[in-house]
């Protein structure tokens, strides 16, 4: 099945105030993800992916560091392989699915690193609880045209946070010493991104 013609079709043609330098881009669910590793008691990391991931980017290519991101991360999706595990992952416990299906980010502002690198600062919504973060953005690729004539380009980033920043604290002791999951929390972003037509004025 030709997902990239059914999300191309798909897109909104709402109208968008960008930049006139400024391209908008649909993110490509199909193929993208959020993958996450923390660790498991003390010993390991568990890698799982959060959720299926959408939303919207805009890059001004004169200037970068006034591009924007907004995108949203469908909670109930969250998988690490185990069922047993990922409900666990969606009850009140963690993530609370039942209240709090999606996990949001929204940019507010932009910084140039070296090399081409960004970092990109934001709002991100976990459980009803929003904290600042930071994603370390690699150089957007080049756009290129897919077989169906859509434009992509790609786009990687990584983050660490603290789940106990946004109220995930459940844990248990370890006899041991130590605990059974890890605060830290180290994400990976592989984002492919769908150009909008540009809107007539």
């Amino acid at each position: 099945m030709n997902t990239d013609t059914t999300q191309n079709q798909a897109s909104s043609s709402s109208n968008v105030t960008v930049p006139a330098a400024a391209a908008v881009y649909d993110i490509d669910t199909s193929h993208s993800s959020v993958t996450f590793k923390v660790r498991h008691m003390m010993v390991a990391n568990v890698r799982g992916e959060l959720g299926q991931v959408s939303g919207q980017v805009t890059l001004d290519e004169a200037d970068l560091t006034r591009s924007s991101v907004n995108a949203t991360i469908d909670a109930a999706t969250i998988s690490t392989r185990d069922a047993k595990r990922d409900e666990h992952l969606r009850s009140a416990d963690f993530l609370d699915v039942a209240g709090h299906p999606l996990i949001t980010f929204k940019s507010t502002r932009i910084q140039a690193g070296k090399g081409g690198a960004l970092f990109v600062i934001g709002d991100l919504t976990i459980r009803g609880t929003t904290r600042e973060v930071t994603l370390d953005v690699e150089t957007p690729s080049p756009e290129v045209r897919d077989p169906w004539g859509n434009v992509k380009r790609g786009i990687a980033a990584r983050a660490r946070i603290n789940r106990k920043d946004f109220g995930v604290s459940w844990n248990v002791a370890l006899e041991a010493g130590g605990i059974l999951v890890g605060d830290e929390i180290s994400i990976n972003l592989e984002i492919e991104l769908l150009r909008k037509p540009a809107t007539a004025a």
